[in-house]
């Protein structure tokens, strides 16, 4: 059986309907075409703009990286883990080989404590200042190391010219000071001569002349200390054993005067540095100038704390204190208000407490006591 013959008019309409079709698939794809070339063009600005971006980001980094190696001053970059991220020329210099890669924590190791805060002797004996801040975005930290050793050289010079200046203003009150005990023992020794003077008075006489002699090596010694200033040693040492040892020694001598001797420590496990010899001769002589004034009965405390980085020994008495027109001068050299006292003690004590990085402060209530506090910067115990 043979299929109809098709219509003319549906093939017609076909036809049309084809054709329309293939009218909106051109149009549809010149559309593609000018939004793909559209999109190139865009596309090449883009890249041309990121591409610019890059160039510049790459000689913005090139100059950063040039200026870090240029920086005099060390600068060491810490991942989040405390691991040396990045480190410049300066750096490499203070702190030596490895750096990148290594724990923050043993490079540290490299640094000795000084008695200025925040200031660190290098392995090569170069003297440094270390400072750190955070890193937010990374996670990590910043470090920079400022060689100081030129400035401390400077300062240790300054101190030294300071020094001897007041050495040339007092060196009338010196001349003083040497020329009483000495014709003093003077006076005595020519007794000795006395062809006819006996025994018990030479002997008195000879007596006379090592006190007069002993006073005037005692009053040389303290200048010395006073001039040198410096702290010679350089040692950590425990702020408690330090006290303990003050106490051994004052303890007894308070008793003898009837006087109540007291210690309160609350700075064990905090460390100073310096010179044992220095800080316990300084500390006794404040301990000693309270047993000095004091009158039996009176009491005596010594205090050892620690806080914001700093250890502070204070010595409190319940003496006469100290007059106000006094108290701004028992710093001076030779200022003293003690018949047999050479005005160098105090001197010796605030000279020691700088040469160590710290200060001395006096507060006195007349007829009440007084407190002096001998302040050092705090270092870790080993």
């Amino acid at each position: 059986m043979s299929e109809p013959p098709l219509d003319p008019r549906e093939l017609t309409q076909a036809f049309s309907l084809f054709s329309v079709a293939s009218e909106q698939l051109a149009r549809a794809y010149a559309d593609l075409k000018r939004q793909v070339a559209d999109l190139t063009r865009e596309l090449a600005v883009a890249n041309g703009e990121l591409k610019r971006q890059y160039e510049e980001k790459e000689a913005l980094s090139e100059r950063l990286a040039g200026l870090l190696d240029a920086l005099p001053a060390g600068v060491v970059v810490l991942e989040a883990g405390g691991r040396v991220a990045q480190v410049n020329p300066a750096a490499r210099e203070l702190l030596g080989e490895p750096l990148l890669g290594e724990d923050w924590g043993q490079v540290r190791e490299r640094l000795a404590p000084t008695s200025t805060p925040d200031e660190w002797q290098t392995l090569g004996g170069r003297r440094g200042s270390l400072s750190a801040r955070a890193l937010p975005a990374f996670g990590g930290e910043l470090l920079l190391l400022n060689d100081v050793t030129q400035a401390h050289a400077l300062r240790v010079e300054l101190a030294r010219h300071q020094r001897l200046s007041a050495m040339g203003e007092v060196a009338a009150r010196l001349a003083h000071q040497l020329r009483t005990p000495l014709a003093t023992a003077l006076l005595y020794a020519s007794h000795l001569n006395r062809g006819q003077l006996d025994e018990a008075d030479r002997l008195r006489f000879a007596q006379k002349v090592r006190e007069r002699l002993r006073h005037l090596e005692h009053l040389i010694q303290d200048m010395l200390l006073f001039v040198r200033g410096e702290a010679a040693g350089r040692e950590t040492l425990s702020a408690s054993h330090l006290a303990r040892d003050l106490t051994q020694v004052m303890e007894p001598q308070m008793a003898a005067r009837g006087l109540a001797f007291l210690l309160r420590d609350e700075a064990e496990g905090t460390g100073v540095l310096g010179s044992r010899d220095a800080l316990a001769s300084a500390l006794l002589s404040l301990l000693e100038n309270a047993l000095q004034v004091c009158r039996p009965g009176d009491e005596v405390r010594l205090a050892v704390t620690a806080a914001g980085g700093e250890v502070a020994f204070e010595v409190r008495d319940t003496g006469p204190g100290i007059e106000a027109g006094n108290l701004e001068r028992i710093f001076e050299p030779f200022f003293t208000t003690r018949s047999d006292g050479t005005g160098l003690g105090l001197a010796i004590v605030r000279s020691v407490a700088e040469a160590h990085g710290g200060r001395v402060e006096v507060e006195s209530v007349p007829g009440q006591g007084s407190t002096f506090r001998f302040v050092l910067p705090a270092v870790a115990l080993n």
